[in-house]
């Protein structure tokens, strides 16, 4: 059974076997909300997140808008709901990237070794020096503003942190003996590799890549305040914050606020529930 629908089901028993301390449980719940926002957006958006009305900018929050209004009238509570989807849809891409690329990089580098590790650990090396944000920038100038150059961009900038993990612990697990007797019986060098190593160390892959989800949110999010990423009218959380900015100096900071401390409330999420299944993986917590 999946974690979400045991919080549907049972939500206090499945917190209890997440584990963890109440910060670890809080934050799992805060990420299945999200999600579930994602996935349900259209039926949990009151109104049309598109749709504004000049002469009713700014309005109070209120039984009709929850959360008010923006500068162009549009229902903020609609916007950030909707806007979640691709506030989380483009993160996962570069996660699902960076971690696929990073897998097969790692695997490969440390199960050949020899001058393939040492050439394939400089070139990662290079690719360290360049911030994602950097190459995202980068993407957007030579191929458009959107979503997907920034996310094949950043997902080469994340794909080292992944090969680099998985080239470190599959040099740690190819010298063991249960490799060896797997070799010895004749095995495919893909095969053990594959189906044998590859099972071992994904759990520590998963939690490195749950850390990298957070930081590629925020990274996306930064784009789309600069105006680089999700272009208007489609609703996305640095998008909001950056039509709120005149707001705030005309003293109505709702507007940005809200995707703000959305962006803050998952990036914080994600990177506690990843750093609390790295915990369980190494044996520090029970």
């Amino acid at each position: 059974m999946s974690i979400s629908t045991s919080l549907l089901g049972n939500p206090l028993g499945a917190l209890r076997r997440i584990g963890g301390g109440p910060l670890t449980r809080v934050s799992t719940l805060v990420l299945v909300l999200f999600v579930l926002a994602a996935l349900f957006a259209p039926w949990l958006s009151p109104q049309d997140p598109t749709f504004g009305e000049l002469g009713n900018n700014f309005v109070a929050p209120s039984p009709e808008h929850w959360l008010g209004t923006d500068g162009g009238g549009h229902d903020t509570f609609s916007a950030l709901i909707e806007g979640t989807r691709t506030s989380l849809v483009g993160p996962l891409a570069v996660v699902v990237f960076a971690t696929i690329g990073g897998i097969a990089v790692g695997l490969f580098t440390a199960w050949r070794g020899g001058w393939v590790d040492t050439v394939v650990g400089r070139v990662l090396d290079i690719l360290f020096a360049f911030p994602a944000l950097l190459l995202a920038i980068l993407a957007v100038a030579l191929f458009g503003k959107g979503l997907t150059a920034p996310v094949l961009a950043m997902a080469v900038a994340y794909l080292p942190y992944t090969a680099r993990l998985v080239r470190s612990l599959t040099a740690q697990e190819k010298v063991r003996p249960y490799i060896a007797a797997y070799q010895v019986q004749g095995h495919s060098a893909v095969f053990v590799a594959l189906r044998r190593l590859l099972p071992g160390i994904m759990p520590t892959v998963l939690a490195q890549s749950t850390v990298n989800f957070g930081y590629a949110l925020l990274d996306l999010a930064a784009l789309s305040f600069l105006g680089l990423g999700v272009q208007p009218p489609t609703p996305d959380w640095g998008a909001m914050i950056n039509q709120g900015q005149a707001a705030v100096l005309q003293g109505e900071p709702l507007s940005a606020i809200v995707p703000a401390v959305a962006v803050v409330l998952v990036v914080v999420a994600f990177n506690v529930v990843g750093e609390h299944l790295g915990d369980r993986l190494a044996g520090r917590e029970s």
